[in-house]
């Protein structure tokens, strides 16, 4: 993408999922890149995730709140995307203080780093549709009350108002992304409560028959890895009035369709149906998908990758490389 090339990028969390394909698209656009990752278990990170990098990436694992090593990399950096974090929320209800160490006392540190710099830099966060909780209103906007079911959504709504606040006090330049279920290539499917996506992949290539919670019918707007990482870009140039913006397909899809997509394509019998679990649905949200008029107003961006395609893409991408994602042979 223009406006990268030869400009100095960090990426935190660049060892993770989304942050390692964001990591990759800017060292493919000519950036410098400093991925930063505290390789924190169970958090997703892999270092298979950045193999056959093309460009110029350095990764340093060090927590973002290690202020002596990071402090020269947001320094120097022309842009930071902020991808560091815990995202499970089953976890974050049974270990609540690892979840607040990591979302948002590690988060502080890390911005307060940031914001002691002569210009204040464009920083791109990674929150997520969870903090919304159960949608009062569909299509969800960015207007719509915030009431999380669980401290995952507790601890990045507060991150998110440390990015607000230093905004305010024109100590950085921060864009918030509200992203929804993000499916795609180097996700850490081998762990547990990394999305419901992330579990359907798994059970796809596994050959496991999958098992739905309820009716199988709540609604969810997922999107391709490829196009959160087009937003996150896009985020990183565009001159915003707005500093929240949710990110998601913005075309409803039950769950019951998603694996019965997944199950067609791997040739397993149709997903089976079985009550929900009581830790999960505490935290349930019924249906949910994002307005995404902004995303389209202030960035520019709509997503580009049919849901089948994306499935069959990243079924692929998996097939290939079952001993670095830990996946069992069928």
């Amino acid at each position: 993408m223009i406006g990268y090339k030869g400009k100095r990028a960090v990426v935190t969390g660049g060892l993770g999922f989304i942050g390692s394909n964001l990591a990759i698209a800017l060292a493919e656009a000519g950036a410098i890149v400093d991925v930063i990752d505290s390789c924190v278990e169970s958090c997703g990170a892999n270092e298979h995730n950045l193999d056959g990098a093309q460009g110029e990436i350095h990764v340093h694992r060090v927590d973002v709140a290690e202020t002596l090593v990071v402090e020269p990399l947001v320094r120097e950096a022309d842009f930071i995307f902020n991808l560091a974090g815990e995202i499970s929320h089953t976890d974050s209800m049974k270990r609540p203080e690892r979840d607040l160490q990591i979302n948002t006392v590690s988060q502080l540190h890390f911005l307060e780093c940031c914001s002691r710099r002569a210009i204040p830099p464009r920083i791109v966060f990674a929150s997520t549709r969870q903090i919304y909780g159960i949608p009062q209103t569909l299509p969800v906007d960015e207007n719509h009350p915030v009431e999380p079911v669980d401290y995952n959504g507790v601890h990045n709504y507060a991150a998110e108002h440390y990015h607000w606040l230093l905004s305010r006090l024109g100590r950085i330049d921060a864009v918030i992304l509200r992203l929804t279920n993000v499916y795609g290539q180097r996700q850490a499917l081998h762990l547990p409560a990394q999305g419901v996506l992330g579990v359907f992949l798994r059970q796809a290539l596994e050959g496991q028959r999958m098992r739905l919670f309820g009716d199988g019918l709540q609604l969810r707007d997922p999107i391709h890895v490829s196009d959160a990482v087009r937003a996150f870009l896009l985020a990183g140039l565009a001159t915003v009035k707005e500093r929240v913006i949710n990110i998601g397909s913005g075309a409803p899809v039950s769950l019951r369709e998603i694996a019965g997509l997944l199950s067609e394509e791997v040739g397993l019998p149709a997903p089976e149906l079985i009550p929900f679990p009581e830790e999960y649905k505490r935290i349930d949200i019924g249906d949910y998908y994002s307005c995404i008029d902004r995303a389209r107003a202030m960035l520019g961006w709509q997503p580009a990758m049919d849901l089948s395609e994306g499935l069959r893409e990243t079924l692929d991408f998996y097939r290939t490389r079952r001993a670095e994602y830990y996946l069992k042979s069928t």
